[in-house]
């Protein structure tokens, strides 16, 4: 099992604030998860090839095509506040 300090140290650095009774409760949940993945990595997939999808389907991608469909300035035609062509937004400090 997962020990306490561990899923304190856990908590602390996702910036959460957990009890003691939470934290023996998230180590034994945790280590159930891992023992689970434990038992996942001991199937032999030798022979096995990776799978993308589960389903039979035929991958499909369309060729990339350059298009102008707008033009700057109908892009920006109903922007709050613009300089030019450019959409004018506060500044980020």
């Amino acid at each position: 099992m997962i020990d306490q300090k561990t899923i304190e140290h856990i908590a602390k650095l996702a910036r959460l604030k957990i009890t003691s009774e939470e934290a023996v409760a998230y180590g034994e949940q945790l280590s159930k998860v891992l023992s689970h993945f434990q038992k996942i990595s001991e199937i032999n997939t030798d022979g096995v090839l990776p799978l993308v999808t589960p389903s039979e389907i035929e991958f499909f991608a369309r060729e990339d095509e350059v298009k102008k469909e707008y033009t700057a300035q109908q892009m920006v035609a109903n922007a709050p506040e613009k300089a030019g062509n450019l959409f004018k937004v506060p500044p980020v400090v």
